[in-house]
């Protein structure tokens, strides 16, 4: 007991804290998952692992279309010239090639009615770790974000656990599809205000995770106008 206080002290609070997650139903899960997985044939009474957004349906479509256009990948003999490129220190903003590419991408799939400019995009390994690389510029500890319920369970540790960020839920329904009103928006925000936290400003997933339904534009309308009217991030 003497030497785990001992180490303890030796790592910062944020290194010991409990907001990493790991004792929350959402890991118990993963943990079930990793230790019994199910499988149609050797083990149809393993576990099932529907809380994570993952979608293995495409691999054989992805796998195919990187054996026909094996010039588009590093990981091939006719790729391989271009290894050189990403083995040096990039742009801290990400690979100009990837940012420009994703720029023209989002362009297509807005009906080229609004153009991205790549210069404005960041490119970080993953959505957690920009996550908390937005909150860390948008948030000092203590602050908070609402964010509309139900929402993925990993939140609590990835906007929370090093930021010292806090969430406050805004309690939507099942009554009307989990839409995400005015009202509640208002009721979280004013609940907050009541409790002295600072609200920096509201998280939503668009498609939802974990409802996988889309806003519909009177939402994203009400939304922009919530964030307008209380002069904080959306």
């Amino acid at each position: 007991m003497e030497f785990t206080r001992k180490n303890r002290q030796l790592l910062s609070r944020i290194a010991t804290n409990d907001r990493h997650g790991e004792n929350s139903p959402y890991f118990d899960g993963w943990k079930a998952y990793d230790s019994n997985p199910f499988h149609p044939i050797h083990n149809p009474d393993g576990v099932i692992q529907m809380g994570l957004a993952e979608n293995p349906l495409c691999f054989d479509l992805i796998e195919k279309w990187i054996r026909e256009n094996p010039d588009a990948s590093i990981c091939t003999a006719e790729g391989l010239d271009k290894f050189k490129d990403i083995a040096i220190f990039q742009d801290y903003h990400g690979l100009r090639e990837f940012r420009e590419a994703v720029a023209k991408f989002m362009g297509r799939v807005g009906g080229n009615r609004v153009t991205f400019d790549p210069n404005r995009i960041v490119m970080s390994g993953g959505a957690t770790g920009a996550n908390e690389t937005a909150i860390f510029c948008l948030a000092d500890p203590g602050d908070a974000f609402l964010l509309p319920s139900p929402y993925y369970a990993g939140f609590a540790r990835d906007l929370r656990w090093r930021t010292g960020v806090e969430i406050v839920p805004v309690h939507c329904k099942s009554s009307n599809n989990f839409r995400i009103t005015r009202a509640a928006l208002e009721e979280a925000y004013e609940k907050a205000q009541r409790s002295n936290i600072n609200i920096k400003g509201v998280i939503i997933t668009n498609p939802s995770n974990p409802l996988g339904t889309v806003l519909d534009k009177e939402t994203l309308r009400s939304l922009v106008s919530f964030a307008t009217d209380k002069k904080i991030h959306l």
